[in-house]
């Protein structure tokens, strides 16, 4: 029996890269699997390799987003797993040069993708009784990454936001949690990038290890967490630390008061 018997996925950006790596095992594992990407013949042709599905939809467009999870549940009655793995980078270092349309191509990708994701699964997952979300980030998304810093202020949202729902979602029974890979060899990365890695024997991580982390991510029960990828590390949580607290008297240690109690400590900064 697989990890994921009986249970449906639905994967954005599965054309290539993680996306697809991913489609592929979670289908060795026993899920029926739903391929979303803009890239019809790629995102066809992994859909046809999983014995899935293939829905066309933009990461950015809220009511594709929709379409696509729509169409998961009818045709496999259901959603159970959502990785949210579609993103982009544009590789520019100088934001005096950075035009207002590139900024807000990167930022509908990589940010309201993932909100928009989250948004409709939390829907289909409520109807499921529960589920598992996870988000492709990035190393970026924990350290200052000069060569793209609009690169990285996008991974960093991704992060603030999943977890910060995480705990809101503790009592739906739906876990979130980011994926942080360092240097991947996908199809972000140019030709001429690899090229410099290969040159200097700088090793970059397959596709496949990042699969195997989302697949660990998804049926480890944690919630609330950025699950760091490395090469030659075993993917483990990144442990955030605690902010100062105030000075004043009287509340020294104290945490700010929070509507949402339940599940607070689980998704705490540790």
């Amino acid at each position: 029996m697989g990890a994921l018997d009986g249970k449906v996925a639905l994967i954005t950006g599965a054309a290539s890269g993680i996306g697809r790596a991913t489609a592929k095992l979670f289908a060795q594992e026993g899920a029926k699997v739903c391929c979303v990407d803009v890239d019809d013949a790629g995102g066809q042709a992994v859909a046809t390799a999983v014995d899935g599905n293939f829905v066309h939809a933009d990461a950015g467009e809220p009511s594709e987003v929709d379409h696509a999870f729509a169409e998961a549940e009818r045709a496999f009655g259901g959603i159970d797993v959502a990785f949210l793995n579609a993103g982009i980078a544009i590789g520019v270092a100088d934001v005096t040069t950075l035009t207002d349309d590139l900024y807000r191509r990167i930022m509908r990708v990589n940010v309201d993708g993932v909100v928009w994701g989250a948004r409709a699964a939390i829907s289909a997952m409520e109807r499921r009784g529960g589920g598992a979300i996870v988000a492709t980030s990035s190393l970026a998304g924990i350290i200052p990454f000069p060569p793209d810093p609009v690169y990285d202020l996008s991974k960093h949202a991704v992060v603030g936001f999943v977890r910060s729902v995480a705990p809101t979602l503790m009592t739906k029974h739906i876990t979130a949690n980011t994926v942080n890979p360092g240097l991947t060899d996908t199809n972000i990365m140019t030709a001429a990038v690899k090229a410099e890695f290969a040159a200097v024997d700088f090793p970059l991580m397959p596709a496949t290890q990042i699969a195997e982390a989302v697949l660990a991510i998804v049926t480890g029960g944690r919630t609330g967490e950025c699950w760091v990828c490395q090469p030659g590390r075993d993917t483990e949580p990144y442990h955030f630390h605690d902010v100062p607290g105030p000075r004043a008297t009287g509340t020294v240690g104290r945490r700010p008061p929070t509507t949402q109690t339940d599940g607070w400590a689980a998704g705490r900064d540790r």
